[in-house]
């Protein structure tokens, strides 16, 4: 049996941009997606903390080191300049590669700057 997890994430990312005359997609500074383990058009998810907008689209590369978080195309009616953002990429591996299997998560702060990086989220407590 093949399972759905969580391969990569960028966690509170800030919209640097909106375009919607884009052809479409995410511009992301190739500094993050390389930390996250996205590829260049790879689908992903993003969640809007700011809205609740949930929407998929795909990954492009930005220049490195800019920061930039671009929501391009028709997504960018979902999100606006400022609003903060979880991009995730997801990835299929079968029951027993699963469970030793950890993702890339990247916490991000001011700037889009990585503030800290990990493999696993700590147990929600009650």
């Amino acid at each position: 049996m093949m399972v759905t997890l969580l391969k990569g994430k960028l966690h509170k990312a800030q919209v640097t941009h909106c375009e919607l005359e884009y052809e479409g997609s995410c511009a992301i500074d190739t500094r993050l997606l390389d930390a996250a383990g996205i590829l260049p058009f790879e689908q992903i998810q993003i969640y809007n903390v700011d809205n609740g907008e949930r929407f998929t689209t795909y990954a492009i590369e930005a220049e490195a080191g800019s920061g930039v978080i671009s929501v391009n195309g028709a997504a960018a009616h979902k999100a606006a300049v400022g609003h903060r953002v979880i991009i995730c990429a997801y990835g299929q591996l079968d029951a027993a590669e699963a469970r030793e299997f950890t993702p890339n998560l990247v916490y991000l702060g001011s700037g889009n700057r990585i503030t800290h990086t990990g493999h696993q989220i700590p147990v929600q407590a009650a």
